[in-house]
């Protein structure tokens, strides 16, 4: 029998499984029986490509974390814009998958994709004329915000019910009823409020650092 012109596995094929598993169940569905079902192989064949569970995992946040644009980074654009930019393309990448936020938002590790963007952002941030230290904190930051804003939504958080929201009890929420049907609009118009007041309060904060031997030239 001739063989297969193509290889019946691969860590691609493997990590575009548990991902398709991941955003439909949940992390905890990917396990190496789960995948050897899903791919029709032998449960032993995944160990070719990947040692453990958690690698395979590692794998699939990695991918999604390679979906982000870092280009902005590239040249001598402003570091405010290059800092927005950067944070709605993390959001959308990680909005687009948010089952496996809490396993990525553990940190980059040993992930190619997860310490491209670090460099990438700590760079900008120091070409740009930040202190080291406050280059990290500002990456820490944007981490955990833009990881916050992807893990769940506020607006579908209230039921679409107004007696749910009986005013003896909650005087202020009238309206809240309604907040899942706009859910798009409240979660978008959240996350783009908190950023420009982030990126606004560190634009204060770097103009404080001027003429301070805490901040090196730009």
């Amino acid at each position: 029998m001739a063989r297969p012109r193509k290889p019946l596995l691969s860590r691609e094929r493997i990590v575009s499984t548990a991902l398709a598993l991941a955003d439909e169940e949940g992390p905890q569905a990917v396990s190496t029986r789960r995948l050897a079902a899903e791919l029709g192989v032998s449960g032993p064949s995944l160990y070719n490509h990947f040692r453990t569970k958690d690698e395979i995992l590692d794998a699939v946040a990695d991918t999604v974390v390679s979906q982000v644009d870092l280009s902005m980074f590239d040249g001598d654009r402003d570091w405010r814009e290059a800092l927005t930019a950067w944070a709605r393309s993390y959001r959308a990448a990680l909005a687009a998958h948010p089952n496996i936020v809490p396993f990525l938002a553990q940190g980059p590790g040993r992930r190619p994709a997860g310490l491209r963007m670090a460099d990438a952002v700590f760079g900008g941030m120091v070409d740009a004329g930040w202190p080291p230290a406050h280059a990290t904190r500002i990456g820490a930051l944007m981490r955990y915000f833009v990881t916050g804003s992807a893990l769940g939504s506020f607006a579908r958080g209230f039921v679409d019910d107004a007696t749910a929201y009986d005013p003896a009890d909650y005087p202020h929420l009238g309206q809240a009823h309604l907040l899942a049907e706009r859910q798009h609009s409240v979660d978008e118009g959240a996350f783009d409020t908190g950023l420009r007041a982030l990126v606004d309060g560190l634009a204060v904060q770097f103009a404080a650092l001027a003429g301070t031997e805490d901040r090196p030239l730009a």
